[in-house]
């Protein structure tokens, strides 16, 4: 490859080390140029970009883009998932094509934001349920205390009513 060509892909690299927010570094070994093509829709769906590099270049472009903490990660086949949002979206469908079509594909590590993480964090994240859902559980745990204390408070209340109701039907029928 031409010096200007690797140049070029290095300052591509960069940019999309610099630009996104996470990463997931893959080892696609076996997998088909076909079904690294069917994985790629499948990622383009939820607007992540999956690139498969030469290590080297890789290597480079992340030094550059102060993700030194990646270079042990660049060794044997590697692909990498590119992305900004929801990170546990990645992380799900990575796992789901690892589990329904290819075991001997595996995940490496990545990063999220500055903090690097490994294969189990990566796996963990895939388990986690959607945002929206992780917030409403939140708020119905910040809601719970208020509602129960709301009953309570109403229980007393409708005890009072009650006597109160049986004592004017008791004045009315005596």
């Amino acid at each position: 490859m031409p010096q200007e060509k690797k140049a070029q892909i290095i300052d591509q690299l960069q940019e999309v080390f610099t630009r996104s927010e996470y990463a997931i570094l893959t080892d696609y070994r076996g997998l088909t140029a076909g079904e690294i093509n069917g994985l790629r829709r499948k990622l383009n769906e939820v607007n992540i970009e999956y690139r498969v590099v030469k290590n080297t270049l890789a290597r480079f472009a992340a030094e550059r883009a102060n993700r030194d903490d990646l270079s042990s990660s660049f060794q044997g086949p590697v692909a990498i998932a590119f992305g900004s949002g929801e990170v546990t979206e990645t992380a799900k469908v990575l796992a789901d094509f690892i589990r329904t079509s290819k075991p001997t594909m595996s995940v490496k590590g990545g990063f999220l934001g500055a903090r690097l993480l490994t294969a189990k964090d990566i796996e963990s994240l895939a388990t986690l349920p959607p945002k929206e859902v992780l917030i409403s559980q939140i708020i119905a745990g910040i809601n719970s205390p208020v509602t129960g204390l709301v009953n309570v408070l109403a229980g007393s209340i409708r005890g009072v009513m009650g006597v109160i109701q049986a004592r004017i039907t008791q004045l009315e029928g005596g």
